[in-house]
């Protein structure tokens, strides 16, 4: 652990809160703006964030986040995992962090003018490179647990698309094995794959998207949805076929089936966001016989729903597994309840007080399930979630 910083330190940078609440963002655009300025940093990032905003209003809530906790990062161990993942995904080395430094450093003082002071820059300065080592730290550790590991690598590995198949009108599935034809690290069921398109022809473009097969040494399979303005979804769809390469990271991310499940699990899933459930159902099928599952999900309607005949298969397999599922739209061949799933359908179905419960889906699916199983006095403990995009902490309000 490096370091803590100073008591001065702590006083200047908690003193900077007001007004990292009323200029964060743009703070974080002008780091940008002079990040960018190296076309190599500038190439390190996920594209479709950064023409969105979404990661600038992101990365100023964690700013925020991490002046408001400098003497408590223990309410950040979250965030700070999650950061440390998206790191090892997107290949981010220690030697990337002094451009962030300097670019951080040089947006505070263009936007606080005469505000930062010397004295507030040099706390910043202490600030972001306490919280850079524990970074480098814990990146080193996750890289050094991934080689250790059959099939394991670092940076970017080359892989083929060896199956394409649509699982919806909206949703199609490809299969990734490796074009060096050697093994693959058997993922944590959850996690997701970071692509970068060079190799296929679309340079610059990174995308993050959840395994969706169950951990195994020799292929990994992403199910992606085609986003209409989807400038990677709508790549994979069209334009690819067997044989066309892409490169990857190891797999990552925090939100993951524990190795070994100590209650009843509950799979809460909203459109595409089905994809780690099934990762999960896999592994539970094959290696939790005796462990209670209830699987629920909701889908506009029977032409969007992917993947339902295999969880379905799933479900007979493992024998303790309860499906349901809903449709926006009326279904007439039956089958699914009609509406969107409700916390009282949850507390009425399922063991809410007694499961470890998984969600993945769009932010508004999230925020009202989030905030919801809270106010139904779910432990924080036990409610796990993934999101698409960069994080915002309002979802863990």
């Amino acid at each position: 652990m490096p370091a803590q910083p100073s008591p001065e330190t702590v006083a200047l940078v908690k003193a900077t809160v007001p007004a990292l609440a009323e200029h964060g963002a743009s703070i974080t655009e002008a780091m940008y703006r002079r990040l960018f300025r190296d076309p190599e940093i500038a190439a390190l990032f996920n594209d479709a964030n950064q023409k969105s905003g979404a990661q600038r209003f992101a990365l100023a809530g964690a700013v925020l986040a991490y002046a408001q906790n400098i003497d408590n990062l223990g309410a950040l161990a979250g965030a700070v995992e999650r950061m440390a993942q998206k790191h090892v995904g997107y290949a981010i080395l220690p030697e990337h962090y002094p451009h962030v430094a300097t670019a951080l450093l040089g947006a505070i003082e263009e936007v606080l003018g005469d505000a930062a002071t010397p004295q507030i820059l040099a706390a910043w300065g202490e600030a972001y490179w306490f919280l850079a080592e524990i970074l480098k730290e814990r990146e080193a550790a996750i890289r050094a647990g991934i080689l250790a590991q059959p099939g394991g690598w670092t940076g970017w590995r080359r892989f083929a698309i060896i199956d394409r198949r649509a699982e919806s009108d909206t949703i199609m599935s490809f299969t990734l094995r490796p074009e060096d034809g050697g093994p693959v690290i058997a993922h944590r069921p959850g996690q997701y794959l970071t692509l970068r398109f060079d190799a296929a022809g679309r340079p610059g473009i990174k995308r993050n998207y959840t395994i969706s097969c169950g951990p195994n040494r020799d292929h990994y399979r992403i199910t992606v949805k085609r986003e209409p303005r989807g400038e990677a979804s709508c790549f994979l769809h069209d334009d690819t076929t067997l044989g066309t390469v892409l490169e990857c990271t190891p797999p990552a991310g925090d939100f993951h089936l524990p190795a070994a499940p100590r209650r009843p699990v509950v799979l809460l899933s909203g459109g595409v966001g089905l994809t780690p459930m099934v990762s999960m159902m896999e592994e539970i099928a094959a290696h939790h016989p005796d462990l209670p599952v209830y699987y629920v999900h909701g889908t506009t309607g029977r032409a969007t729903h992917a993947l339902d005949p295999q969880i379905r298969h799933l479900a007979r397999r493992h024998g303790r597994t309860t499906v349901a599922t809903f449709y926006e739209q009326p279904d007439p061949a039956g089958g699914a309840n009609d509406g969107l799933i409700t916390l009282d359908w949850l507390r009425d179905n399922v063991p809410l007080s007694d499961a470890d419960i998984y969600l993945c889906g769009p932010k508004p699916f999230l925020r009202h399930f989030v905030s919801g199983l809270v106010g139904e006095g779910i432990p924080a403990s036990r409610i796990h979630y993934e999101f698409f995009g960069p994080a915002d902490e309002v979802l863990a309000a």
